[in-house]
């Protein structure tokens, strides 16, 4: 595959990111046109007047919020999927190896069905406790992992490998577990937050999800440097001076921090930690300079595209986000693996 120039590449991302949540605004049960979206929003900044009741609810208590907290969470998702890939030195690679979605399922599910009717009314911190449990479980399976992959002479990224594997098995079979003991509502409730979902978005959730954007976009470039030099090998890392034991570390703890997060506010989305940064590797190359942001950015793309798809596709239901994600990175997916194929 021809690559393309990294600068020209994300400035083309961070160009179509606005421009789709904008169309995204006016996507939904209720259609809303742009020039109607747009001259709302800038009635509503400049003269700080109110917009008439139902509008204004649509657009700035439900849409924009899930908006941001889609562009957000496919971030995150993405960012850490490019930075996963280049630790564990393998394109295939996503941050589920590391257990913390299998973790985060099991404390979702456990939350559901011990807490059961009481899941959304109970709150911490503004969430509902089936988040708070996706967190904790998510963050426990990944320092599980990271202690069984660390010994006195370092971390190992294979034995972290098959751990997270292990971790993840485990974390099926506890969640066949906790299903079968729980009823029919309860199943319902864990099968739709397995499925991923946007539709609970809230400027809380933006908010917590805004400030761990914000410490993994910043500290994320800042290990490029020692990614990029772990993709010639951790001995040839460890002559360049870098302190790969504490890269592991900290990639480790942030990458859980991230996805632990975006999975207790989303639930289960699938494929973008994968395909994003694989797709955006082939265009521009193994430069974490460049990787790391642009697939943030194109992380954020495909996931507001995805949801707003599924406001519409079933109208007036809608559809989990994760399934659409799955079905538009899935076909991709392959087919860019077919075409890669070809050209070798």
């Amino acid at each position: 595959m021809r690559r393309v120039s990294s600068l020209w590449l994300f400035a083309a991302l961070a160009i179509l990111l606005p421009v789709i949540a904008l169309f995204s605004m006016t996507v939904g049960t209720v259609s809303i046109s742009i020039a109607e979206a747009f001259g709302a929003a800038v009635a509503a900044v400049l003269s700080g007047s109110e917009i008439a009741g139902q509008t204004q609810v649509i657009l700035f208590d439900i849409r924009l919020p899930r908006i941001l907290l889609a562009v957000l969470v496919g971030a995150v998702l993405a960012s850490t999927g490019a930075v996963m890939q280049g630790l564990f030195r393998n394109p295939l690679a996503d941050p589920s190896l590391i257990g913390v979605s299998g973790g985060a399922s099991v404390g979702a599910s456990l939350m559901i069905v011990l807490a059961g009717g009481a899941v959304e009314s109970g709150m911490l911190m503004g969430l509902s406790l089936v988040a708070a449990g996706a967190f904790v479980g998510g963050f426990a399976a990944t320092l599980l992992v990271y202690r069984l992959a660390t010994s006195g002479i370092g971390t190992s990224v294979t034995t972290m490998l098959l751990a997270g594997i292990a971790i993840g098995a485990l974390a099926g079979a506890l969640n066949s577990l906790l299903s079968y003991f729980a009823d029919n509502d309860m199943l319902r409730q864990i099968s739709l937050w397995q499925m991923g979902n946007l539709s609970a978005a809230s400027w809380a959730k933006v908010s917590i999800m805004g400030l761990v954007a914000l410490i993994l976009l910043v500290r994320f470039p800042r290990d490029s440097r020692a990614l990029n030099a772990l993709l010639l090998g951790e001995s040839e890392a460890r002559h360049l001076g870098i302190d790969v034991q504490r890269v592991k570390r900290r990639l480790i703890v942030l990458t859980a921090l991230g996805v632990g997060v975006s999975v207790a506010l989303a639930g289960m989305v699938g494929f973008v930690g994968l395909v994003i940064p694989h797709v955006v590797r082939l265009l521009i190359g193994p430069d974490h300079r460049w990787l790391v942001p642009c697939s943030a950015l194109a992380g954020a793309i495909l996931l507001v595209v995805a949801d707003s798809l599924a406001r519409v596709v079933v109208l007036p239901a809608e559809l989990p986000t994760g399934i659409l994600t799955a079905l538009l990175g899935a076909p991709f997916f392959i087919a860019l693996l077919l075409q890669q194929r070809r050209e070798v």
